[in-house]
């Protein structure tokens, strides 16, 4: 079995370390457009052509599933995704987490771009699941930038102000960004307060891989538990090339993960 995962950048890594926890043996295509950095000022048709791109270098390698790891692209590309691609191949959203966050009774923060800051979409998730519960939207400038290239000093600067924005009672952030969950413990680290209890963190990675698993095994006729014995296969295209996992995953655990037990080819 075959999963394909798909981001501007380097933010599909959380998903794609998700789906080896869960099933080793599946081969993994990551396509990214690290020649199109950064996605989030493009216009909407820019961010649909260039999504389409990505989305069809992976196709090309045959997966069973393909998993949309961007906020972004979801947004604003899953609809011709799903029109371009299925029913050959299912094309699976990343949605921010904000209803499992929101059963929790709040106050909850969603860290995200700023661009999806604010936005139509988000405003309508946060009416739709969350009715009733103290919602605090905080823009992380420069946040995904700085994780997708590893700039240490950067991740800091930018953690450190959307912290300053967070509320100091909000129990729960949801992290509306898939490169947030990869310094997932730095943002709880800065928001968490002391003496309250744990800060609770939603990302959106384990549940899209469960989905994706679970689509990529109906296209495929089984249940997937099959290719467990040895680790699968990695495929890393960068813009439409096959290459290795780029330098920056490598600062990351995810990154590590995949490039550990996988021959990236």
């Amino acid at each position: 079995m075959k999963i394909a995962l798909m981001d501007s950048g380097i933010g599909l890594l959380a998903a794609a370390a998700a789906v080896r926890r869960l099933r080793p043996g599946v081969d993994l295509v990551l396509s990214s457009d690290p020649d199109g950095l950064p996605w989030g000022p493009r216009t909407p048709e820019d961010l649909v052509e260039r999504s389409l791109a990505v989305a069809e270098a992976a196709a090309k390698h045959g997966p069973d599933a393909l998993i949309v790891a961007c906020n972004t692209s979801s947004v604003h590309a899953l609809p011709a995704l799903r029109a371009r691609l299925e029913p050959e191949i299912p094309v699976i959203g990343t949605v921010p987490a904000i209803k499992p966050a929101a059963a929790g009774g709040g106050p909850v923060a969603i860290w995200a771009t700023p661009a999806t800051t604010g936005s139509p979409y988000q405003r309508g998730l946060i009416e739709e699941f969350a009715p009733g519960v103290a919602v605090t939207e905080v823009p992380c400038p420069g946040l995904a930038d700085a994780v997708q290239y590893a700039d240490e000093q950067a991740i800091t600067d930018a953690i450190n102000a959307a912290a300053a924005l967070t509320p100091t009672d909000v129990s729960t952030v949801v992290l509306g960004c898939t490169h947030y969950e990869l310094v997932a413990e730095r943002i709880r680290s800065a928001v968490q307060q002391p003496g309250r209890p744990p800060l609770v963190l939603h990302g959106s990675a384990g549940a899209v891989a469960a989905q994706g698993l679970r689509r990529a095994a109906e296209r495929a006729g089984g249940d997937g538990a099959s290719a467990v014995a040895e680790d699968g296969r990695l495929t890393v295209i960068l813009s439409g090339r096959e290459a290795e996992l780029p330098a920056a995953a490598l600062n990351y655990a995810e990154g590590r993960l995949l490039a550990s037990v996988s021959p990236a080819r």
